[in-house]
């Protein structure tokens, strides 16, 4: 049986929350489908980026194109999947 699957993605909302500076967000209120930009948690371009590089720091992934970082970005669990992969993680 694998590690428990919300793992990652508890550590991801911490991480979104500490990156982002979110002072009223709740690992809780981030929902693990619920989209990161637009409705949700309403992040701009600017999170993106900002959020990209702390990623790519913290997990030694690398997030290319725009378009590969938007994708990766959609919400908490595909982020979590994006991960996994790029690491060969299975927790």
């Amino acid at each position: 049986m694998n590690a428990m699957p919300n793992d990652l993605n508890l550590e991801l909302k911490n991480l979104i929350i500490e990156t982002l500076n979110l002072e009223d967000v709740d690992p809780d209120d981030i929902g693990d489908d619920e989209p990161l930009f637009g409705s949700g948690l309403e992040l701009d371009s600017i999170d993106g980026l900002e959020l990209v590089l702390q990623l790519e720091k913290t997990y030694g992934i690398k997030i290319g194109s725009s378009e590969a970082s938007r994708e990766a970005l959609k919400s908490v669990n595909v982020l979590a999947d994006y991960i996994r992969k790029e690491t060969g993680s299975r927790s």
